[in-house]
């Protein structure tokens, strides 16, 4: 019997206070919702899941990947600089010339850190600077792949053009003396486009990171949703099912009050006995009020009507109909307290568990064996424990529909009944659905 989807330990309801069970058997996997490794992903793929966060927008704050990756850019924007005014400054410029070229390139390469809150600004400066200054040559292919991964491919494209443009122009002002003219140009042209298309990618394959992550945010959003209305439908459900009880009370009471407002020459034995019953009857009554308190109730559908309610002595009956389906059911009863009966509603509560428990084994388990056990007693409370083997090998897919929301509910029905459900996988690889139910003394 497997886990529905849609159900996790945190929707068991807490354990009243009466009762602390002994250290639970049940391993609940872990669902860790974290990346394995964040300090390896860029800061925007580590925010919450908003529109301002995307591509291109918002601000976040650095990841230590981000850290390294702009030490390492500012690494190789130095180092590219240095290597284009070398280069340039084999043509003999004026020392002057030399000093704020350096200066200039020095400041760009600083500039680097402030990359991606202004990329297409400091893009722009860096090209039109890039002109007159060799040092800068670094940091402006830095700004172009910055552009490229940050904004949309027209303005890529753009800055890409504007670049193609000042090497037009630096080439003028400082002529390579080893390539021609032409030769320069075109691997200025092909770095250009390569730097353009690389960051192109990067942005295309974070945009699909962004939208799958998005995707996944609203799946999660509507399952909490699909659990919560889950829940809805069963408290309605459970509110249909305590009319039939409290309409009984209350005609009890009716019954036996008009007795005593139309005999007041009654015997006295009788009138004991008619008021006994109107306060059983109304301290019953209460206590099943107090089940579904603040229950928003739908109308009840015909097939509600007139629909018995099943106690612990129907719990046999329902073996022996799992038996006939070819199910392998034991029932054990462990009760104490000389026949004492639970009250109706805690009752009812366990017939359900059971009921909902062994449809389970029949949709996830079939051909295993199940082990129903009844324990404890009127002050001890009612624990309602069903257990089977796990299917081993391929088992046939069950035929048998289902909303994946029976434990759900059934965690709904305990905890208005005062009591606590809990299922998992044991260490010895058992699953496990158990149920305490109060039962007062």
């Amino acid at each position: 019997m497997s886990t529905p989807a849609g159900s996790s330990p945190a929707d068991l309801p807490a354990e009243p206070a009466q009762r602390r069970p002994a250290e639970s058997e049940v391993q609940e996997p872990a669902q860790a919702r974290q990346p394995e490794l964040p300090s390896l992903l860029p800061g925007m793929l580590l925010v919450d899941p908003d529109p301002a966060d995307a591509v291109g927008g918002g601000r976040v704050r650095r990841s230590v990947r981000d850290w390294v990756v702009d030490a390492l850019c500012f690494a190789i924007a130095v180092v590219v600089g240095l290597m284009s005014y070398d280069t340039a400054m084999r043509n003999d410029p004026p020392e002057m010339v030399q000093l704020l070229d350096l200066v200039v390139g020095a400041i760009a390469c600083v500039a680097l850190w402030w990359r991606r809150r202004w990329p297409v600004q400091l893009a722009v400066a860096a090209a039109i600077v890039g002109t007159v200054v060799a040092s800068i040559a670094g940091a402006t292919m830095i700004l172009l792949f910055t552009v490229a991964v940050h904004r949309r491919y027209v303005v890529a494209v753009a800055i890409a053009l504007l670049n193609v443009a000042s090497g037009l122009v630096f080439y003028g002002v400082y002529p390579d003396l080893d390539l021609s003219y032409r030769g320069m140009l075109a691997f200025t042209v092909l770095g250009v486009v390569a730097i353009t298309l690389w960051g192109m990618f990067v942005r295309a394959r974070r945009q699909l990171v962004l939208s799958l992550r998005e995707r996944a945010h609203q799946a999660e959003s509507e399952a909490a949703l699909r659990v919560e209305r889950a829940r809805h439908l069963e408290r309605e459900r459970i509110a249909r099912e305590m009319h039939d009880v409290l309409a009984h009370r209350i005609s009890l009471l009716s019954v036996h009050a008009g007795a005593l407002e139309y005999r007041p020459d009654a015997p006295g034995d009788d009138i004991a006995r008619a008021a006994s019953v109107i306060r059983s009857s109304a301290h019953q009554a209460l206590q099943d009020l107090r089940e579904i308190i603040g229950v928003l109730r739908a109308p009840s559908s015909d097939d509600d009507l007139d629909r018995p309610q099943p106690t612990l002595a129907q719990l046999p009956a329902l073996a022996e109909e799992s038996r006939q389906a070819g199910m392998r059911v034991s029932l054990v009863d462990e009760l104490t307290g000389d026949d004492a009966e639970p009250p109706p509603a805690v009752a009812r509560c366990a017939y359900r568990v059971v009921q909902e428990s062994l449809t389970n084994v029949r949709k996830h388990a079939r051909g295993t064996g199940v082990c129903v056990t009844l324990a404890g007693g009127p002050g001890d409370g009612l624990e309602v424990e069903i257990r089977n083997r796990l299917p081993v090998g391929s088992a046939t897919r069950s035929e048998i529909p289902g909303t994946g929301t029976g434990l759900i509910g059934l965690s709904e029905r305990v905890e208005l009944a005062g009591g606590r459900l809990d299922h998992g996988i044991t260490p010895d690889g058992d699953f496990r659905v158990r149920a305490w139910l109060p039962w007062p003394a």
